[in-house]
């Protein structure tokens, strides 16, 4: 693609309009994934020209089309079922049975994951609301997830997930709610499925379609890792415009990255062990479980299914592995930061966490890359090493300790580590990739086409909108692209 064509100002004219119609910051330092997110665009658009792309998306306002095209290549779709643990425990001890005491007289649940990306949300949701309510056939609920990105939604409604999903799932959950696909992946059960309908909504609209009969009568929602990407006048919006959707004593709950008390004042805080939730009404205090204040000790009563007795010994299994799960320490708030890429923020939070927890790989891998991502490659590499020392069969430290040992310059030692990384993970196609790149910046042509081959045949045999790993939000169809045009494209002598 060209970009002749590209004016100075035309970014910046660009990130102005992302930001007035979908809400998303992408500040100077961010300037090249604009770039890169357009020129996706600008290909599906039908452009080959950066600049006459641009040209027409500034002539007049974004279409409904238009808007979906550029969400789909500048946001990224990273998640997965029962994340924040801590934020779903609260959810299940405390919030939800709370909810259902105060509607069993009408029987009615609204519920909206605003936010939801590829559905591991909305499902989780489904899946404790299903534990939850033995007679929940003898309900009105409703569960309504809505995002920007149709290429998203399309994956949501299918109902189909990878092993990647399930990284941090509780054990036992994809035997309960999933079926195993002759593809090797797994499809949310029906009876989960019905539970949630999707639909396309863009949170910075002036005003928010009706999502449901009864529309601005939430009595959960769910917003999480959204905000953060929004300008600060969006985010104030977008708050206001979520809370005049929930029922008076209607819970929101965003990630805890996003909690503030100064961006919440309209809302009652409620703290619960490891999770920080929001209520729009302070009259009516939550009844609390004992577990609520003390996490070691966490039950919740067990829920029968249709037509079974009550087993009053056990906890629901999902809600008694998410009762488990370790509140958030400097670790976990590191990966948030990093997550933001408040990359100084991450580093300062590890190291100053080092006199009370050993650099074990988990510590080693997040400041490497921390400290990469800040330029800083010399004390990167060196935390990459011992990150590899720490667990030596791990490919994704070789891997990065090759990314950081190209950009010193090293592409003899670059080689042997991806070529270790590769040995321990077969399968890693971006390793394929890289070997590939270095053996074409080498003017080995014969060996580039070999490693761009594997790496094709790998990307191939993954969904086209599945994230190559390691790769900060590519998906296996762009990889798979730009490997195509350059296997087209002269070896450079």
């Amino acid at each position: 693609m060209t970009v002749d064509k590209l004016r100075p100002d035309h970014l910046s004219q660009f990130g102005d309009l992302i930001a007035r119609t979908m809400g998303l910051n992408f500040p100077q330092e961010h300037c090249d994934e604009l770039r890169r997110g357009l020129a996706g665009a600008a290909r599906e658009f039908g452009f080959s020209d950066l600049g006459a792309c641009l040209d027409r998306l500034l002539s007049g306002p974004l279409t409904q089309a238009q808007i979906q095209v550029l969400a789909a290549h500048l946001t990224i779709g990273e998640t997965y079922f029962f994340r924040e643990p801590q934020t779903l425990r609260a959810l299940a001890t405390d919030v939800l049975p709370e909810l259902i005491r105060v509607r069993r007289g009408k029987r009615r649940l609204r519920i909206w994951s605003a936010a939801c990306c590829s559905g591991e949300e909305p499902y989780s949701l489904a899946i404790l609301l299903h534990e939850a309510l033995p007679d929940l056939d003898d309900w009105d609920v409703t569960i309504v997830a809505t995002d920007i990105n149709a290429q998203a939604l399309r994956k949501a409604a299918a109902g189909s997930y990878g092993e990647w999903s399930f990284r941090d799932a509780p054990a036992g959950l994809k035997e309960r709610y999933f079926t195993r696909a002759a593809d090797g992946r797994y499809v949310i059960a029906p009876r989960i499925r019905k539970l949630v309908s999707f639909g396309y909504l863009n949170l910075v609209d002036e005003a928010y379609p009706s999502l449901v009969p009864d529309a601005a009568a939430m009595d959960l929602i769910f917003c999480r890792n959204v905000l953060m990407y929004f300008t600060p006048s969006q985010i104030s919006k977008v708050i206001a415009k979520l809370r005049h959707t929930l029922v008076e004593g209607g819970w929101l709950v965003v990630s805890p990255s996003e909690a503030s008390h100064s961006l919440f004042a309209g809302f009652s805080t409620e703290n619960f062990p490891g999770a920080i939730l929001y209520r729009k009404d302070t009259a009516l205090p939550i009844a609390r479980r004992p577990s609520a204040v003390a996490p070691d000790h966490q039950r919740i009563e067990p829920i029968a299914r249709h037509g079974e007795a009550p087993a009053r010994d056990e906890p629901s299994a999902t809600a008694a592995a998410l009762a488990v799960s370790p509140e958030p320490g400097p670790v976990a708030m590191a990966e948030l930061l990093f997550r933001q890429r408040r990359y100084a923020e991450t580093a300062e939070t590890l190291l100053g966490s080092l006199g009370r927890h050993g650099p074990g790989p988990r510590v080693c891998s997040l400041l490497a890359r921390a400290l990469a991502n800040l330029g800083e490659l010399s004390n990167a590499l060196t935390w990459c090493e011992r990150w590899i020392a720490a667990d030596k069969l791990d490919a994704d430290g070789h891997y990065l300790c090759a990314v950081i040992l190209l950009e010193l310059g090293e592409p003899a030692r670059a080689r042997s580590s991806l070529l270790r990384a590769i040995y321990l993970e077969p399968d890693f196609a971006l390793a394929h990739f890289a070997l590939g790149n270095l053996a074409r910046n080498c003017g080995n042509s014969a060996a580039a086409d070999k490693h761009f081959a594997n790496a094709l045949d790998l990307l191939r045999a993954r969904p086209a909108d599945e994230i190559v790993r390691e790769s900060d939000g590519l998906s296996a169809r762009r990889l798979t692209e730009t490997i195509t045009s350059m296997l087209s494209a002269p070896t450079p002598s």
